[in-house]
């Protein structure tokens, strides 16, 4: 066949020639190829005839094809049976209307010219197809010669086409069989997966009445688990495949929460853009709504691709271009148009926040609390003279408290200006202001591997605002939106507070005394005392008695004696557990940040008996500001002979060893201080939730207490 003067090019350069007796067309083959064929099959029953386009964009789609390797399909009609196969073909250059094609499998496609009368030229577009219904001009071993019509045919004939996937494997169980395969393609509503029966399982092991559990997986890493139903089942002789239909449109990734995120429509509305993991391709849909634990998104029914269940590991909200906040989610509902039928209409799908880098989740929260409130603020860059202007006006800073750190005045500016002006990660702040001026503040810090310190509470008296509640509220909303992500380490809140204050006495001890389950809420009473400046020598301990660092069965001994005298959260929220490393990474992490915050750990035994453990905790002046970040924990597991002498000495041996210049303790329990005849000032309760058990009996108590809305 030669065209324009010379041959028809047989493939890619650098193909080899391909055998010519096998791609020899007989005059008897070329007569039936060239005859009239048998009339197009019916297209199925639409309501809308499907739309036609020009021949233009019909070359223009060959075109885009050829540019990028892409094979198109030409549909063939069995004479006798009617029966339809599609032969691929590589296109070249649309010349004059007239579309030269090689064939992709040379003997393959002679084979078929026999038996087979030419139908159509189908060209992909997206999701759809084009159906072109050609005239042969010539035909040969080697390709076609087509000349194309005027018009095409845009057609779909299945209500959503199912995409290809690209190399995600498959595992299918059903009553303890368990079948191996890749997912071939899918679509919003269904998935296909080729299967293999390895010995001595067969396919007939599965029963096609009876519903599946099937995983879609890459690696590592699961893209779907979940219930199916199998809407057809092919078998063959080792395997087959079978389409598969999420049994649920609706699944709980989390527990049902009576308390529950405020969607907000934003204006504009971020994209949710991410690289679909089936297919490598990016997607990028609207969100119509949005909260801190979530969003909901559009899709054309017709185009839609996101599974039920589907895991999005690496995804982002677009924000006009203007920034985007990192995040993985999973689809946990879907929706479908009404009537559920047809191509058109939108299929809405909610979905559920996974995790979040800590800086994208406070830039995501301070977003949405602008749009509920303009006067509520997330780790804003802070004025620090108006914020010490706060503290001083509300009697946050009072005289005994400045007292105790006036001497660190330029320090504790210099910690606050990091914490206030660098939004670290390991820091959250919370703030109510109005014109300028700071009337509502509460802070939150990691300071343990798993638990997170609430304090720094205060708020401007008047009975004009609520900002005090105000900044709790927006605490326990972002409590609840954060508390299931990985990356905040938000297994345990814990504060401080001491019980003669009745706004917290209320708040946290209220709550404890409430919940009456010291697993989820527990409160311990310490005693709190200050010895002045650390001794430049260390003190002689009186004879059997020796402070040395603590070993892994003090530990043990200690939560022995800490879950008989209380039962509470401490031990496992201050991560006193034997064996734990992860106080070292927290460490790094605040050195990574510019910030200091380091443990000591002794053990005071007397003949080998442990006594007491204590806690050396070191950081920056000013991390809070009474320095309960920055002082001595003891536990006392047995008070017998720990007197006046003993405990101070002891006290004073840790503080040296640890670098404290000065001596703040805490001591468990409070009556060890009177029973060793020491004189304790102001106590202290301390106040530990398990966030994820407490997290809404403590916002309905709130709400109760505070009738906040």
């Amino acid at each position: 066949m030669t065209h324009g003067g010379s041959e028809l090019k047989a493939g890619r350069e650098g193909a080899p020639p391909p055998d010519e007796r096998e791609l020899a067309v007989t005059a008897e083959e070329k007569r039936l190829l060239l005859s009239p064929p048998p009339p197009p099959r019916p297209q199925p029953d639409r309501n809308t005839p499907p739309p036609r386009i020009g021949r233009e964009l019909l070359i223009n789609r060959i075109h885009l094809a050829h540019f990028r390797d892409q094979p198109l399909a030409i549909e063939f009609t069995h004479r006798r049976f009617g029966s339809i196969v599609r032969v691929a073909v590589r296109p070249l250059p649309v010349v004059g209307g007239v579309l030269e094609c090689l064939w992709v499998d040379g003997p393959a496609a002679a084979g078929v010219l026999s038996s087979h009368a030419l139908t159509a030229l189908i060209v992909p577009r997206g999701e759809r197809h084009l159906r072109a219904e050609v005239r042969v001009l010539a035909a040969d071993g080697r390709g076609l010669r087509l000349e194309l019509p005027d018009s095409a045919l845009e057609i779909n004939e299945r209500r959503i086409d199912r995409l290809p996937a690209c190399d995600v494997a498959a595992r299918v169980l059903q009553n303890s069989g368990s079948f191996a395969g890749r997912l071939i393609d899918f679509n919003a509503l269904s998935f296909r997966v080729a299967l293999v029966a390895a010995s001595p399982q067969t396919f007939a092991w599965i029963d096609p009445e009876q519903p599946v559990h099937a995983v879609l997986f890459r690696g590592e890493q699961t893209f779907f688990a979940g219930e199916c139903r199998i809407t057809r089942l092919e078998r063959e002789a080792e395997g087959g495949t079978c389409v598969l239909e999420p049994a649920h449109r609706h699944s709980r990734r989390f527990r049902r929460d009576e308390v529950r995120s405020q969607r907000l429509v934003l204006v504009p509305s971020p994209n949710l853009v991410f690289l679909h993991p089936f297919t490598g391709k990016r997607v990028e849909l609207k969100v119509t709504d949005l909260s801190g634990s979530g969003f909901a998104v559009e899709e054309e029914l017709s185009r839609a691709v996101l599974l039920p269940g589907l895991m999005l590991p690496e995804a982002q909200l677009d924000f006009a271009g203007s920034f985007q906040i990192a995040l993985s989610a999973q689809v946990v509902f879907q929706r479908l148009p009404a009537g559920g039928g047809g191509e058109a209409g939108l299929v809405r799908c909610g979905l559920a926040l996974l995790d979040m880098p800590p800086g994208d989740h406070v830039r995501l929260l301070a977003l949405l609390n602008q749009s509920r409130d303009r006067n509520a603020y997330l780790c804003k860059e802070v004025d620090l003279e108006a914020l010490w202007d706060f503290f001083f006006e509300t009697g946050f800073i009072y005289p005994d408290k400045y007292a105790l750190i006036e001497k660190h005045k330029q320090e504790i500016r210099e910690t606050c200006a990091k914490l206030y002006t660098r939004s670290p990660e390991i820091a959250r702040t919370f703030l109510y202001q109005k014109g300028g001026v700071i009337l509502g503040h509460l802070a939150m810090i990691r300071f343990w591997p798993s638990a997170w310190l609430i304090h720094h509470h205060a708020a401007r008296k008047s009975a004009l605002n609520r900002a005090g509640l105000n900044v709790l509220d927006q605490l326990c909303r972002f409590i609840h939106d954060g508390l299931r992500f990985r990356s905040l380490h938000m297994e345990h809140l814990v504060c401080y507070y001491r019980p003669q204050n009745r706004f917290p006495q209320r708040v946290f001890g209220g709550f404890a005394e409430e919940t009456g389950d010291r697993r989820v809420c527990s409160v311990d009473p310490f005693a709190y005392l200050t010895l002045g400046e650390t001794p430049a020598a260390e003190g002689a301990l009186p004879a059997g008695w020796v402070l040395a660092a603590a070993e892994d069965p003090d530990l043990l001994e200690m939560n022995r004696f800490y879950a008989h005298a209380s039962g509470g959260l401490m031990a496992e929220a201050f991560d006193l557990t034997p064996g734990s490393r992860r106080d070292e990474e927290l460490a790094e992490l605040f050195r990574r940040l510019g910030l200091r915050r380091e443990r000591r750990r002794f053990a005071l035994r007397f003949r080998g008996r442990l006594k007491a453990l204590i806690v050396a905790h070191l950081s920056d002046i000013g991390l809070n500001f009474s320095e309960l970040t920055h002082c001595l924990t003891i536990l006392v597991t047995d008070p017998e002979g720990i007197d006046d002498m003993v405990l101070r000495t002891a006290l004073q041996a840790a503080a040296r060893r640890a670098g404290l210049t000065e001596i703040v303790a805490l001591v468990y329990p409070g009556t060890a201080v009177e029973r060793a005849g020491l004189a304790a000032g102001k106590g202290y309760h301390l106040w530990i939730v398990r966030t994820y058990e407490a997290e809404q009996p403590f916002q309905k108590y709130l709400k109760r207490l505070t009738r906040m809305p």
